[in-house]
Parts: C-alpha cells; sequence; structure tokens
C-alpha cells in the first residue's frame, strides 16, 4: 500500500543574517553563547557549533523542504539581543519578510516583536498589529529568557489581551533556557498557568515540550482548552533517542487528543527530514501499549500533528505544495 502523503508544516525555522552576526561577534557575550548552546545541540542534533551547518535562509531552506516532503515553514526571526549587549538582533521582522517573499503561499511570517517590556509595550503592540494587519503574520512568538520579566510577568498582559483581539495564537518558549546569559526563571512551564487562566481564548503554542517540565505541560494542556504542544527542537533529541519520544508522546496522548500537538523546527536545516520521518513513521512499541497503556499513532493523529492542526490555528488550506517531480 502506498504512504500516505500527508500535509506537513512546521513552525520556528530561523533565519539569520550572517552580516549581522560577523558584526557582533566581538561581544564576550556571544563567546558566552557559543559555549553554552553546546550541550543542546549535542541532545537534540548530535553535533556542535564546530560542525557544518546549512546556512540560515530561505533560499537554502527551500530545498531541504522539497526533500522532505514539507509544504509549509513558518519562519521567525533570531532575536538574543542580550547576546550584542542590547545593540541588536541576529535578525528583524524585515529580513524574515525579505527572505520570504519568493516563496509565496509555503513560507510564512512567525513574528517575534520582543523583548516586549525592554522595549516597551507600546512598541512591541505597534508592531505586532503592522506584522499581522498588514504583512500577514500567521504566529507570533514570546520568547522571555531575553527579556525583563517571565512569562506571567502582569506588564505582558497587555500584549496577550492584544492577541486575542488579533486572532493569533502565540508561540511561547517554555522550560530551560538552554543558552547564557538567560535565566531559566523567565520561562517556567508552570507560568502558563496564570496566563491561560486571565486569557482562556488565547490560542498559546508551548515549544520545545516544556522540557525538562514536559510532565507539567501535558497536565496544563489537558487543562486547558487551547493550549498546544509543540515538539520543537525537541524533536530531533526524540528521533535520535526513540524511546524518549515514545514515552513524551505517549503520556501526552493520555491527557490530550492528538489534535494538541504540533511540529516545529529549530534545528538545522538538513535535520529537517529526520524529524518529520520520525512522526511519518511513528509506531509505538507493543510493549509499551501493554505496560504503559500508550496509544499507537493513527492515521488520524499522525495527519494532525503533521500538519493538520498548525493549519488550523493559523487558517491556512492544508494542500499540499511541494513541486511533484
Amino acid at each position: 500500500m502506498a504512504k500516505k502523503d500527508y500535509f506537513v508544516a512546521l513552525t520556528e525555522f530561523h533565519f539569520m543574517s550572517t552580516q549581522i552576526l560577523t558584526e557582533i561577534g566581538y561581544y564576550p557575550q556571544m563567546q558566552q553563547f557559543h559555549s553554552s548552546v553546546s550541550g543542546v545541540l549535542r541532545a537534540w542534533d548530535g553535533r556542535d557549533m564546530n560542525a557544518k551547518w546549512p546556512e540560515s535562509v530561505a533560499h537554502e531552506l527551500i530545498k531541504y523542504m522539497d526533500m522532505a516532503n514539507v509544504d509549509v515553514a513558518f519562519c521567525l526571526r533570531e532575536p538574543m539581543m542580550d547576546i550584542s549587549g542590547g545593540s541588536t538582533s541576529m535578525s528583524t521582522n524585515g529580513f524574515m519578510l525579505q527572505q520570504i517573499e519568493p516563496y509565496p503561499g509555503r513560507m510564512y511570517l512567525e513574528a517575534n516583536v520582543g523583548p516586549m517590556i525592554k522595549r516597551g509595550i507600546k512598541n512591541a503592540l505597534w508592531e505586532l498589529d503592522y506584522l499581522v494587519k498588514e504583512r500577514g503574520a500567521k504566529l507570533c512568538k514570546v520568547y522571555q529568557p531575553e527579556d525583563e520579566g517571565p512569562i506571567n510577568d502582569r506588564r505582558l498582559w497587555p500584549f496577550y489581551e492584544r492577541a486575542c483581539e488579533l486572532g493569533v495564537p502565540l508561540t511561547v518558549h517554555t522550560g530551560t533556557s538552554y543558552v547564557s546569559p538567560q535565566p531559566n526563571s523567565h520561562c517556567q512551564t508552570g507560568q502558563l498557568d496564570d496566563v491561560m487562566l486571565d486569557f482562556p481564548e488565547l490560542k498559546v503554542i508551548a515549544y520545545h515540550a516544556g522540557w525538562p517540565q514536559t510532565e507539567e505541560l501535558i497536565g496544563l494542556c489537558g487543562k486547558h482548552k487551547n493550549l498546544y504542544m509543540s515538539v520543537s527542537g525537541i524533536l530531533g533529541w526524540y528521533e535520535r533517542s526513540p524511546y524518549r519520544g515514545y514515552h513524551a508522546i505517549g503520556t501526552a496522548l493520555q491527557w490530550m487528543p492528538s489534535e494538541k500537538i504540533v511540529l516545529g523546527m529549530d534545528l538545522a536545516f538538513d535535520a529537517l527530514a529526520r524529524v518529520v520521518d520520525y512522526i511519518r513513521n511513528f509506531e509505538m512499541p507493543a510493549e509499551l501499549q501493554e505496560k504503559w497503556g500508550y496509544q499507537t499513532l493513527t492515521e488520524e493523529d499522525k495527519a494532525n500533528i503533521l500538519g493538520l492542526n498548525l493549519a488550523r490555528l493559523t487558517g491556512i488550506e492544508p494542500n499540499k505544495r511541494v513541486p511533484k517531480g
């Protein structure tokens, strides 16, 4: 029987400006960042900063999307302004818009208007309005490790309120901060509870399965109807150590339907095929079904996770877009 040709969409494809990276390389925080990021790279991707990486730009990404039979990418600036002493970010929303322009229908903007508290909520709200209303942003990321307060800092309430008004889902970094000099205390998974209680209609996609607080996130997703779990980035770890993924996804499906799990990248582009194929070919081992009560993924579950859920959240049509032949 022929394999099902799923519609596939992922969030969190980072593009970075090579020019900016060369301009900020002398900052001591940049050296600190490079040193600290090695742990997550080893776990998720099996390599370090000295390895060869595909260039983080759109013309490179589209090649890997076609090879991996991926239809849609939501593309996101890399901020990290604290790494340059607040002088600039690794890429901007304007740079992202320039990058995705040649690929309509394949690449969409996932905005990031942070750090919201540091720059001033008024400025962040203006940019959010503009990017959603005028430039077609489908998502907006909240990355609090580089800001002055955590996810549940009340100074962010006007931002969450505006996201509700605009109907734009938020993607939120949760769990550990992974890199220096950014604190874990600003992105703890449990902080989402305060946000969802006050904004029950706000659609929130929690990145990286909230690791290492994955089970806490799973419980919160069961509690809050509009909280979703993304396996962004950490899916690379699941593919490299499959039983870790079996337990995480198996546990999640005991608490929530497959409609609440979405894919994300946050990896080098050449890892795209291996992580998507992990879900395409996902088969829960019989021993875990018997001893842990996990269910295997049905065709419907796979279709939801691979792309239908993101299509519903962002309002795009889930039609195949990869060129044939």
